[in-house]
């Protein structure tokens, strides 16, 4: 029978293992680790009969204890309607001017107001609401369809341009694309329009084409911006004499625009949000545009 090695410092046998001078103690498992072992498989093996647990076809086991998850999720969520009732009625039936009007009311708005522009509007017209590339800036006061929180309301509530039956609609055509205007006369309208917000332009080399496209523009786009390209918010037609621009203001865009037309889109949110909180939206628009410096 061979003599078995013993370790000469701990007195344990040896597994006869060795990895580079390093020899094997046989070791055994420790008590703790064991204990630990045993107990949480005992615990594992309770705990399928306490909670819900294993898949039967198009049911599970509920357990003993009848835990789930998703009913106590449903409970705290009845229980945050409860707590929140008191203001979401308020602002799902009281006139705008008295949720204005109530400062304890309007800061519940701006934290609300906040989180639920964070989801569902920032993704458009960034988080702090002024807007991005083709997105309006919602803080400029400069509207196409009104600013007062009636008819923000309203905007969001039926869309631009959507399915909806009462959907805003709104397109600027293409005139070039579509030949309603010559080549000529897209350049010559986009140097008048260019020129009410940049002066500079009107220079003596400039003139003639910026007075034949002043007589372009009232034959063909002052049914929609006004005669003297003030916009028109009936239609969702912009102000062409400010500085505001969703699509740009530079005379290339500009060209590009009347050229390929513009038709931007508003999604509707009344099927995706309730009353209260496409107002509680409404004014929290509205109150971020009036706070902006």
């Amino acid at each position: 029978m061979a003599e078995v090695e013993r370790d000469p410092v701990t007195g344990r046998e040896m597994t006869g293992h060795e990895w580079n001078g390093i020899k094997e103690l046989d070791t055994p498992v420790p008590r703790g680790v064991l204990i630990f072992l045993i107990v949480t498989h005992v615990w594992a093996i309770a705990w399928w009969f306490f909670a819900p647990t294993w898949p039967l076809g198009t049911t599970y086991t509920k357990g003993l204890l009848e835990f789930d998850q998703r009913t106590t999720v449903e409970a705290r969520v009845i229980e945050g309607q409860h707590e929140r009732a008191w203001w979401t009625t308020r602002l799902a039936t009281e006139p705008y001017d008295a949720i204005m009007a109530d400062e304890a009311l309007m800061q519940t708005v701006r934290d609300a107001g906040r989180q639920l522009f964070g989801d569902n509007c920032a993704a458009c017209h960034g988080r702090d609401g002024r807007g991005r590339a083709n997105y309006p800036d919602l803080t400029d006061e400069d509207w196409l369809w009104g600013g007062n929180p009636e008819l923000i309301e309203e905007t969001m509530r039926v869309g631009i341009n959507t399915a909806h039956p009462e959907s805003r609609i709104g397109q600027m055509p293409a005139f070039g694309r579509d030949a309603v205007l010559e080549r000529d006369q897209v350049h010559n309208v986009a140097a008048y329009v260019y020129s009410l917000t940049n002066p500079d332009y009107s220079t003596p080399q400039n003139i003639e084409r910026i007075e034949a496209g002043k007589e372009v523009f009232a034959s063909t786009c002052a049914a929609c911006h006004g005669e003297n390209a003030e916009g028109s918010r009936d239609v969702g037609a912009p102000n062409l004499t400010d500085s505001y621009w969703v699509y740009g203001g530079s005379l290339d865009t500009i060209i590009s625009s009347v050229h390929g037309g513009r038709q931007g889109h508003m999604p509707t949110w009344d099927e995706r949000l309730t009353t209260a909180e496409i107002r509680t939206l409404a004014v929290y628009v509205h109150d971020l545009g009036t706070r902006q410096p």
